[in-house]
C-alpha cells in the first residue's frame, strides 16, 4: 500500500514520505526505522506544533496567531495532526506488526504495538474519541468511514497493546531489532523497549487522576510500581536523535533549518519568566537551565513574547526577545524526546504525593530534577546549588503539587504531554504561577477568563468523508468540552 497526501505546508505533508507505508514484501527490519520516524517526525511533531501556544512554550512574531488565540485555522478544522497520525504513523506501525508475525519476530510486533499505543495516546489526548479498531491494520484496505470509539475504550486499547508488547518482548525472535540499523530509538536493546512500554503505561495511568469509578481508575500504587519497572537513568530516554544536515528532514523540526521552524518564532513570556523563578520565591532564584534552553536576545538578556500578542515592530524590535531556535531543544542536531527518565520520576512524585507520601514525592521529584539537569549537561556545581535550594525552600514539609508540575513542565519542553498536564491541573495559576490566557483569545467561544481550550477540532477532510461517524465537531463544543479523563467523579 502506498499512501500519498498533499494538503499541508510542512515537509512531511507536501511530499511523499520516504518512510510511508509501502508493501509487506519487505522484512520488518527494513520497516522499523520508518515506523519510529513517522511516529516522531510526523505525528509527534505536528501534535506539538499546534499546542506550543496553548502550553506557552513558544510565541509567534505576529499577533492573533490562530493556535495561540484558539481561532481561525484551528476552528475551521485545518489542523493536520489527525492526517499525520492516521495516514503516515499508524499504517507504518500496523505493517510492522503484520511483518513481525510473518517473519516469526515477536520483538518487531512488540515495537509496532508500543508505537501504535503511543500514537493512539497522542491522538485521544488531543481529540477524545478516536478510531482504533477500524483503522488500517496492515492487511485490509484503508477504511474511509471508520467507527470512532470513546476515550475510555481508546485507553483500554492502549493498555492492552502495551501489555501484549511486554509479553512479546520476552519471546524468542529470529531477527534482531537493529540488524539493519533501523532501530534508531534503542539500537536493538529489547529491554529498553520493555522499559519504555512500562513508562508509557505509567504515563497513561497517571492521566486518570480524576477517575475514581468504572473499569479504569486512578491507582497511585500501581503507577509507582510501573515507574519502578520503567526507566532507571537518562540512558533509557526514548529519543530520536537528529544529526543536522542539508536535507530538511535531517534537522530537528523546531530548529532554524527544520521544517517547523517558522512555527516557533520566540520563547514565550510565561516560559522565560518561569525559568527565572521556578520555585516562585519572593527573591527570585534563576533556574540553571535557562541559558541552555533559551538563547539570549540579541540586545541582551532573556525575554519572551507574550503569547497571542506578537511583536509590534513599530515600537519594539525582534532583537529584544529570545528567538525560538538555537537552544538545547531547538538546534539542528537536537533530539526529539518521546519520554524521559525525568518524566517517569515526576509521574512517580505525583502518585506518591496524591497517596500522602510527601517524603517519597520529594525524593522522586528531586531525582527527576537532577536527571533533567544532567540531561542538559548543566555544570555539577550549579546542579548542587539548585538541588540544595530545593532542599532549603521546598523539602518534605513544603512540597506541593505545584512544585512537581512546574519541574515536569520545564523538563518536558516540546512534548505534547504537557497539554495533558495543564488540562488535568485545570490551567490553575496556583499550580503554574504566572499562567494566564493568551492575548486576543477568541471571545466568541471563550468569553470568560476561566474558559480554556480543552480539545482539538477533527480535521475537515475527516468530517467531509466520515460525517456519519465523526463526533460533534462544532467548535463551540469541541474546543470547550473536557475530555473523559478530565471529568471529575
Amino acid at each position: 500500500m502506498i499512501v500519498t497526501v498533499s494538503c499541508s505546508d510542512d515537509y512531511f505533508d507536501v511530499n511523499t514520505s520516504e518512510t510511508a507505508p509501502t508493501t509487506k514484501s519487505l522484512a520488518p527490519q527494513y520497516r522499523i526505522q520508518g515506523a519510529i520516524e513517522n511516529t516522531t517526525g510526523t505525528a509527534q511533531y505536528r501534535g506539538t506544533r499546534e499546542v506550543l501556544g496553548i502550553v506557552q512554550y513558544g510565541s509567534q512574531n505576529v499577533a492573533n496567531y490562530y493556535s495561540e488565540t484558539w481561532s481561525s485555522f484551528l476552528t475551521s478544522g485545518s489542523y493536520f495532526f489527525w492526517q499525520n497520525a492516521y495516514v503516515y504513523a499508524l499504517p507504518n506501525t500496523a505493517d510492522l506488526i503484520v511483518l513481525g508475525r510473518e517473519y516469526n519476530a515477536p520483538n518487531y510486533v512488540a515495537v509496532g504495538k508500543i508505537l501504535r499505543a503511543y500514537v493512539y495516546g497522542m491522538a485521544t489526548d488531543q481529540y477524545g474519541s478516536i478510531v482504533t479498531e477500524d483503522t488500517y491494520d496492515g492487511e485490509s484496505s484503508m477504511n474511509l468511514t471508520p467507527q470512532f470509539v470513546n476515550q475510555e475504550e481508546a485507553y483500554k486499547t492502549i493498555f492492552s497493546l502495551l501489555d501484549q508488547a511486554i509479553e512479546e518482548l520476552d519471546q524468542p525472535s529470529e531477527i534482531g531489532l537493529n540488524i539493519e540499523e533501523g532501530d534508531v530509538l534503542y539500537e536493538g536493546d529489547e529491554n529498553s523497549w520493555k522499559q519504555f512500554a512500562y513508562a508509557l503505561k505509567a504515563r497513561y495511568m497517571n492521566h486518570l487522576s480524576k477517575k475514581s469509578s468504572g473499569e479504569l481508575t486512578y491507582n497511585p500504587q500501581e503507577i509507582i510500581n510501573l515507574c519502578q519497572k520503567a526507566f532507571s537513568s537518562n540512558q533509557d530516554n526514548a529519543k530520536v536523535q537528529f544529526l543536522g544536515g542539508e536535507a530538511v528532514n535531517q534537522n530537528q523540526p523546531f530548529s532554524e533549518d527544520g521544517f517547523g521552524s517558522t512555527r516557533f518564532d520566540f520563547f514565550s513570556e510565561f516560559f522565560v519568566k518561569l525559568l527565572k523563578n521556578p520555585l516562585n520565591l519572593e527573591e527570585p532564584f534563576e533556574d540553571p537551565r535557562l541559558p541552555t534552553i533559551v538563547p539570549e536576545a540579541v540586545n541582551g538578556g532573556y525575554f519572551g513574547v507574550r503569547t497571542g500578542a506578537g511583536v509590534d515592530t513599530d515600537t519594539d524590535s525582534y532583537d529584544n526577545y529570545s528567538i525560538g531556535n538555537g537552544g538545547f531543544y531547538t538546534k539542528p542536531d537536537s533530539p526529539t524526546y518521546m519520554m524521559t527518565y525525568s518524566e517517569v520520576k515526576f509521574i512517580e512524585a505525583e502518585a506518591r504525593f496524591r497517596s500522602g507520601d510527601k517524603s517519597g514525592a520529594f525524593a522522586a521529584m528531586k531525582e527527576g530534577v537532577q536527571a533533567d539537569l544532567d540531561k542538559l549537561a548543566v555544570p555539577p556545581a550549579k546542579i548542587s546549588t539548585y538541588l540544595n535550594k530545593l532542599d532549603d525552600e521546598v523539602g518534605i514539609s513544603k512540597i506541593t503539587l505545584s512544585h512537581i508540575m512546574v519541574q515536569k513542565y520545564i523538563a518536558n519542553m516540546l512534548n505534547p504531554e504537557t497539554w495533558v498536564d495543564m488540562r488535568r491541573m485545570d490551567y490553575d495559576d496556583t499550580i503554574y504561577p504566572g499562567l494566564k490566557r493568551p492575548e486576543n483569545v477568541n471571545l466568541d467561544i471563550f468569553p470568560n477568563e476561566d474558559d480554556w481550550i480543552q480539545a482539538m477540532m477533527y480535521e475537515n477532510n475527516e468530517e467531509s468523508r466520515n460525517y456519519e461517524n465523526i463526533p460533534d465537531n462544532n467548535p463551540a463544543i469541541r474546543l470547550t468540552t473536557p475530555l473523559w479523563w478530565n471529568m471529575p467523579e
